[in-house]
């Protein structure tokens, strides 16, 4: 872990001082991030454009919607199998660079793969466990559906930093993760509830901007609903879809980095209390003179020898 801790985002942190570490590090590595979100942005989109939300809205009996997106399950999965290896690439890049120069976007791809499988299954399981705890929180009515997911998400952004620094074993890495994200819980859940508040804010932003150009289409689907098809025609645009994966290759990097702020702000702090617990050998240590009645003060009403 040595060579980790000069990691410029290895460091005791408050929100304020995550939230800036977060905007520098995003300012001095934009190029390179931005390079990967896109790439994988233009992906993204183009495996959307397999699934036909169109058709999906002409269709009027329930089985039969069913049935057709229970269709689309092997794009589903695709989209979703890229946008884990993307985003394994994009924290590998972002645990390593800083600390080796010769760390470049092909080698992060090369080097990924090494934690991509691994990380594969953990999000299975994670998904397995997360649907339970959404459906426990839906009887918890709309706290605690929130609050299932941001500890999911919690659960989620300790993952990859961990299998990054400290090997890629599930077993450990599933206990790491529990251990650190329960480690100060509170915190790091209002840390994630800070970060999702602030990425859904700047995505609402961003997709008010790219639908500037379309705006014509959108107030005729609010003055006429019947002209819902003209939006649908809107997504599978060329420029709509450039837009959009410009657009959010912008707010793809900010939540890898802010879970390895999440991770070594843990850590840091483990460490820390590690340092202030360790026993100290020399104050343990018994000496001669503890063996023996100290002697009293040359002003003590006792001292024998001002008796004398």
């Amino acid at each position: 872990m040595d060579q980790f801790s000069s990691h410029p985002l290895y460091r005791r942190h408050s929100i304020d001082s995550a939230m800036s570490s977060l905007w520098e590090f995003y300012k001095k590595k934009f190029i390179p991030l931005f390079i990967i979100s896109l790439v994988m942005s233009f992906i993204m989109q183009y495996a959307s454009t397999f699934i036909d939300i169109k058709e999906i809205q002409t269709i009027t009996d329930p089985r039969l919607m069913l049935e057709k997106i229970a269709s689309y399950i092997v794009p589903i999965l695709i989209i979703s199998i890229v946008n884990l290896l993307f985003t394994t690439i994009l924290q590998y890049y972002i645990i390593n660079n800083p600390l080796n120069s010769e760390t470049s976007i092909f080698s992060s791809v090369i080097n990924s793969f090494k934690y991509f499988i691994p990380y594969l299954i953990i999000m299975v399981i994670l998904a397995f466990a997360g649907s339970i705890a959404v459906v426990l929180g839906i009887l918890a009515l709309v706290v605690g559906v929130f609050f299932s997911l941001l500890y999911i998400m919690t659960l989620y952004l300790f993952i990859l930093p961990i299998m990054m620094v400290e090997g890629t074993n599930i077993g450990d890495t599933i206990s790491r993760t529990i251990k650190l994200a329960h480690r100060n819980f509170w915190t790091n859940i209002g840390w994630v509830a800070v970060i999702v508040i602030l990425l859904l804010v700047l995505s609402i932003i961003l997709s008010g901007i790219i639908l500037l150009p379309f705006t014509g289409n959108f107030i005729k689907t609010l003055t006429n609903p019947e002209n819902a098809k003209s939006v649908a025609d809107m997504t599978t645009n060329p420029a709509y879809l450039i837009l959009s994966a410009i657009v959010g290759s912008l707010t793809l990097p900010l939540l890898p980095i802010f879970a390895c702020i999440l991770y070594f702000n843990a850590r840091a702090g483990e460490e820390q209390s590690q340092i202030i617990t360790q026993p100290n050998p020399e104050n343990d240590r018994v000496r001669v003179e503890d063996l023996y009645a100290k002697p009293y003060a040359d002003d003590h009403p006792d001292n024998p020898e001002k008796k004398s």
